[in-house]
């Protein structure tokens, strides 16, 4: 069975970076796709990230495109997230999470809202001055 840890988070001024882990435990495959998502509150959950290994493409919300990086050490079985020029409204709990959901249309792909199966306790990310 999958396990997921995150870790990393905390309190951070705007415009400051955070980089969060997620350990993976419970399954070693040639294929996967993992990502994050974050959830603040009184608000429903927000897709991030995924990437896939099936096309070796990762895939972003438009909200954090250009400042959040997905990446992975496959040796540490750990996957981060780079979080850069954060904004008071990115503070939330961040899970990741696999697989992560996410749609292909003529237009390109995008990260979904909904549809997560396995993810951790989660890290709290404050971003405030």
């Amino acid at each position: 069975q999958v396990q997921l840890a995150e870790s990393g988070g905390g309190l951070v001024q705007p415009g400051g970076s955070l980089r969060l882990s997620c350990a993976v435990s419970g399954f070693t495959a040639d294929y996967y796709n993992i990502g994050w998502f974050r959830q603040a509150p009184g608000k429903e959950r927000e897709g991030l990230t995924c990437f896939d290994s099936a096309d070796d493409r990762t895939y972003y919300a438009d909200s954090v495109k250009g400042r959040f990086t997905i990446s992975r050490d496959n040796a540490k079985n750990t996957v981060y997230l780079q979080m850069n020029s954060l904004k008071p409204e990115d503070t939330a709990v961040y899970y990741c999470t696999t697989p992560c959901p996410y749609y292909c249309t003529g237009y390109g792909c995008s990260v979904t809202n909904h549809g997560y199966e396995n993810w951790g306790q989660g890290t709290q990310v404050t971003v405030s001055s």
